[in-house]
């Protein structure tokens, strides 16, 4: 029996390596591993008649020929489909240029984004992030913003109920993370936010990044100084920035960023209005007030905070005049970023 089965090996590895097509190596596969008529399989039944001592060593025998019978087989069947074995019927031509298959990529206001975030980790900001059904109080009442307070006149919002509301803001996690955690602490928190608003420069779904940063002797000094590294990075030159005092009921000094026109350098242009400035942000030191609500001693910490739109800087960045082309799905926009 084991000589038996060792010339069956030989002459199935004899028998494969003539075999140039599919219709020889379907012969070959009925020839040695059909089931009814198979070689192997007659050799495999007759295993009963061998004497019992002998009968495990010999199966185990049988079924590693058998296994590497049926890996040779395989193997040969993917060398003929390779080798374009049905090349002569017409069904491949290896003159054709290769299809192209299109893959799908980052949006870009979600690579701008991610840049964001990832210029704001290397100044030692941790990234958290808030969702996006927020209650009153966190998007309002825990930021100084009571109701009836005129500042709700600055957002067109998305009511749910009378209590839970789209966020108009990434804000309410400043409430949030302070509540949680004691300083020092420094977060910025990626996110979509919601306002009734819809035309070349405003969509009713944009993004934001807030920025929050709280710790001993926090000065607007310090607020200048990161927004102006990360100004610098993220348009990777060297632009003018300027400072317009502003209001915003949780800050207090507030003001907003203005960037050197990064069309004109400056100069006054049509996307700048003839100003030579762009808007890119709103920022300030923590109010008081927002501090106490979570518990902090506005006399031992302070803290400033940012927040900018996403969309705004990418398309100072990329040059883009419609806010809406990032919304409308065409893919000769998509696909350059």
């Amino acid at each position: 029996m084991e000589q038996e089965l060792l010339r069956l090996k030989q002459e199935a590895e004899e028998a494969l390596a003539q075999v140039a097509g599919a219709d020889q190596l379907e012969a070959f596969r009925v020839r040695f591993l059909g089931r009814k008529g198979g070689v192997l399989t007659g050799v495999l039944r007759q295993l009963g008649k061998v004497a019992a001592e002998d009968r495990p060593r010999l199966g185990q025998l049988a079924n590693d020929i058998k296994q590497e019978i049926e890996t040779r087989f395989e193997e040969k069947k993917a060398q003929l489909t390779v080798a374009g074995a049905d090349t002569d019927s017409g069904r491949i031509d290896y003159s054709l240029p290769g299809r192209y298959l299109p893959f799908g990529k980052l949006h870009p206001v979600t690579q701008v984004m991610e840049e964001i975030c990832s210029i704001f980790e290397g100044l030692g900001f941790a990234v958290a992030e808030g969702p996006d059904v927020e209650t009153d109080y966190y998007n309002f009442e825990a930021l100084n913003i009571p109701k009836h307070h005129p500042a709700r006149d600055m957002h067109d919002t998305f009511y749910v109920t009378d209590s839970i509301l789209l966020r108009t803001h990434t804000s309410p996690m400043q409430a949030r993370i302070m509540e949680r955690q004691e300083p020092p602490l420094r977060y910025v928190v990626p996110g979509k936010v919601y306002r009734c608003d819809s035309d070349m420069t405003h969509t009713p779904m944009f993004h934001q990044v807030e920025g929050l940063l709280v710790d001993r002797r926090v000065s607007f000094a310090d607020l200048k100084g990161v927004l102006t590294s990360f100004t610098h990075k993220i348009f990777e030159r060297e632009l003018a920035l300027r400072f317009r005092p502003s209001y915003f009921p949780f800050t207090e000094p507030s003001a907003e960023v203005d960037v050197a026109c990064v069309i004109c350098g400056g100069s006054g242009c049509r996307v700048c209005k003839r100003t030579g400035w762009l808007e890119i942000l709103g920022s300030g030191l923590i109010d008081p007030e927002v501090l106490k609500m979570v518990g902090y001693d506005p006399d031992v910490y302070s803290g400033f905070a940012f927040g900018l739109g996403v969309e705004r800087i990418a398309m100072l960045k990329y040059g883009i005049d419609d806010i809406r082309l990032y919304y409308e799905n065409d893919l000769r926009f998509l696909s350059q970023f």
